[in-house]
């Protein structure tokens, strides 16, 4: 049996497969609270229980690069290595891979169901593929045809640096200059990014702030979530953290471009992560498209490359796809 994981900063998604079954039906599925627990062995010592003795590889995806089978988690005190998971749970093999290399390995294999298009095109078969991902960061992976199969690779591309596309954002990157030494696109295009944005636009007086959700906001450990719900709020919501999504939404449409470019994804574009899937009619309503191919010359190319956000927990069931794979050829 394969264990196979999603490691995130505030919560990790844990099952447990067999081969015949495939990656679709776990055996057993759980979650946990990350920060509960000193390492992960610990936790999935305590996920296993009866089911350790089965237990014969492992596929854990991680927020961060993996360097020679060791990572060292971005918003957790854990370093994770391969050799140590396989000594302490006595397993044959243990597999790391970057949390975005996970998500491009499950990208050839979701379902129609499992994705939502807020950009039309038409993919080219065998065409590279890029993934990127706003959450609590912003990540980005690509997949290249190998001549028989895609190849997920992983990306640190969300930490370039920050291209403002307009005289607002140039505002916005000189306003986090004054914080910041140097701003990449995770400081303007993830959970992180989102009160950013909301802070310059109140700050620049953009937008007044309400009172009431100032009082709200001062209290959060997280005010990413405050500002989305805010803006979303039936009828009209908040103007500030409408503005604020409104332009969340046009930066994550340019790097999306962007990226599509670097690794010219004619085999179309895909959104991961915990923002995108809450900002469908946001994201359909033209301002990302418009983002998106804004690139001068090459403004026709993009046109034709079709955008889809991610509906299902598509991290999770990429490692369980490389793990099982990596089983059955050994």
């Amino acid at each position: 049996m394969l264990i196979a994981g999603d490691i995130g900063g505030t919560k990790t998604l844990l099952a447990l497969y067999d081969a015949e079954r495939g990656p679709r039906r776990p055996v057993a599925e759980a979650e946990f609270v990350s920060a509960r627990y000193d390492g992960l062995e610990s936790m999935v010592e305590e996920f296993l229980g009866p089911h350790r003795a089965k237990a014969r590889a492992a596929c854990f995806d991680v927020a961060g690069p993996v360097i020679d089978g060791r990572a060292q988690l971005t918003n957790l005190p854990w370093v994770v290595e391969e050799r140590a998971l396989c000594a302490r749970l006595g397993l044959g093999s243990a597999t790391l891979l970057n949390d975005l290399q996970a998500i491009a390995h499950a990208v050839p294999n979701l379902h129609a169901d499992e994705l939502r298009t807020v950009k039309p095109g038409h993919a080219q078969p065998r065409g590279a593929m890029a993934v990127i991902a706003p959450g609590t960061g912003l990540g980005e992976a690509f997949l290249v045809w190998s001549g028989s199969a895609y190849v997920a690779c992983a990306s640190e591309g969300g930490h370039a640096d920050f291209a403002p596309g307009d005289e607002l954002q140039m505002e916005l990157l000189r306003y986090l200059r004054v914080s910041h030494a140097r701003v990449g696109y995770e400081r303007v295009c993830s959970g992180m990014g989102l009160p950013n944005i909301y802070d310059f636009l109140r700050d620049s007086g953009r937008a007044a702030e309400s009172p009431a959700l100032a009082a709200e906001l001062a209290k959060a450990s997280d005010r990413t979530p405050l500002i989305v719900q805010a803006a979303l709020r039936e009828p009209a919501g908040d103007a500030l953290c409408r503005l604020t999504l409104h332009s969340f939404v046009s930066i994550l449409g340019a790097e999306a471009g962007n990226l599509a470019l670097k690794v010219l994804a004619t085999g179309g574009v895909y959104i991961g992560g915990g923002i995108a899937p809450r900002l469908l009619p946001q994201l359909e309503d033209g301002v990302f498209a418009q983002a998106f191919v804004n690139k001068g010359r090459f403004a026709q190319m993009l046109e034709g490359i079709p955008v889809h956000v991610i509906a299902t927990r598509a991290a999770l069931l990429g490692a369980a796809i490389y793990g099982l794979r990596q089983m059955q050829t050994g």
